[in-house]
């Protein structure tokens, strides 16, 4: 027998076993990444308060507390229409299915009554709740961590301050795969960034506090940038616009000042009554932003506008269109807009007991599609008419969709030199689904 016809055999043998080894090796660090995987996913349950305990805390932290969370608007994110305040349920629509607020009262079965400082932190931080069960990012924890320990601590003294409200909040809606909470940890390590926001030391006081908020427990970025197919933020593209309850959320970066160009003292006026001359009206989810922040300290505001303003710095003077331009064969419509609009949006800039805006200066007018001037015109801008604000009336019960969407297309032309709108009718039947937004 031939020495090759021996080793032949023996050949054979060792790449089996070879292939054999690299199969079990492939197993092992196949286990060994799971293994971290769940490591890395698991949190342990943090310990519950003792029965009866109390959280001790000074009425200036408490207040301090109140303030934070105010900026971050944590009230209309968990409370329901003629509930008690931070009692939870307010269904939040997403791409992905509907997450309802949870209730943060110190209520222990229902609410946050057993949660130690501890438990509440990691949840700002890390989106893990007291149980050790990922949260949804639609709470945006990939903002609140750059919140410090101090300010943290207070918001928690204010919160275990309020009276406990037991009030099981619902289930979420969400379908397969987007209700198995695991997968939130793979969303956390591709888009959870927990690096610390150091003060820019070129920038003044005021502008590194308004950073701090506007970044921070404000989460402007969470309306007003554009997100990608997964949900988060495109940090690209950082306040480039975005879209909040089915409204647009404008542009806060030097794309904006193509209509509008803010100072300081404007944004300010703005963010603090819901209304500036020059810009108009805060409506849809800017509305209840406004009247958080009106109740907020001046200065507060005042280095939020600062920050934001900043946003836009060196940006060319924007160019309005002009005032009124004629429009042949417009038909009928114009009879609509005569009756309806004409009365207080060409009486002048804010004049009037409405305090309407001149449409040439409408952000709603002059964006890129349709969605924000269809829900004015349909739904109306009530939230201030109680307290002698700004105000436009309803139309959706007055006028025809093909009313609705034939005026809205009139304006654009009339007011804008932007291109005309295609999403018109879409935008009508989407919101007349929705029905009234604020």
């Amino acid at each position: 027998m031939s020495r090759n016809a021996i080793a032949g055999p023996a050949s054979g043998d060792g790449q089996a076993l070879m292939s054999v080894r690299n199969i079990a090796l492939g197993c092992v660090i196949a286990l060994l990444v799971l293994a971290a995987g769940l490591w890395w996913v698991w949190r342990p349950a943090i310990a519950a308060l003792p029965e009866h305990s109390a959280v001790l805390a000074d009425r200036k932290n408490i207040a301090h507390g109140a303030d934070l969370a105010t900026v971050g608007n944590c009230a209309d994110c968990h409370t329901v229409s003629g509930r008690p305040l931070f009692s939870g349920g307010r269904p939040l629509p997403t791409p992905f299915g509907t997450i309802y607020g949870s209730n943060l009262t110190p209520d222990r079965t229902t609410g946050i009554g057993a949660w130690s400082e501890e438990a509440f932190k990691r949840a700002m931080r890390e989106g893990v709740d007291r149980k050790g069960r990922q949260l949804y990012p639609a709470f945006p924890y990939d903002h609140f961590t750059f919140a410090t320990d101090d300010d943290i601590r207070s918001i928690y003294d204010f919160l275990m301050s309020r009276p406990a409200v037991e009030n099981q909040v619902p289930a979420n809606q969400l379908p397969f795969p987007f209700n198995i909470r695991l997968m939130v940890a793979g969303w956390k390590l591709l888009f959870l960034h927990q690096d610390p926001l150091h003060p820019e030391p070129t920038q003044s006081e005021e502008w590194n506090r308004g950073r701090y908020l506007v970044e921070g427990l404000g989460h402007c970025g969470s309306c007003h940038t554009p997100r990608n197919m997964l949900g988060a933020e495109k940090r690209g593209q950082r306040y480039a616009g975005g879209v909040a309850d089915n409204w647009r959320a404008p542009p806060l970066d030097a794309s904006l000042v193509k209509r509008h160009r803010w100072t300081v003292d404007h944004l300010t006026e703005y963010l603090s009554t819901g209304w500036d001359r020059d810009h108009g009206v805060a409506a849809g989810p800017m509305a209840d932003v406004v009247k958080n922040l009106g109740q907020v300290s001046q200065d507060e505001v005042h280095a939020i506008a600062t920050y934001v303003v900043s946003l836009s710095d060196g940006a060319e003077q924007p160019t309005l269109p002009s005032a009124d331009k004629p429009i042949a064969d417009a038909g009928s419509i114009v009879a609509v807009y005569d009756g309806a609009c004409a009365r207080c949006h060409n009486s002048g800039r804010g004049v009037g007991p409405s305090n309407a805006l001149s449409l040439t200066l409408s952000t709603a007018v002059q964006g890129p599609n349709s969605a924000n001037a269809v829900r004015a015109i349909m739904y109306g801008i009530q939230d201030y008419r109680t307290h002698g604000g700004p105000y436009m009336p309803a139309f959706d019960r007055i006028l025809t969709d093909e009313q609705i969407a034939a005026l809205t297309r009139y304006v654009r032309t009339r007011y804008s030199d932007q291109p005309e709108w295609t999403d018109v009718e879409a935008e009508v039947a989407k919101a007349r689904h929705e029905g009234s937004s604020p």
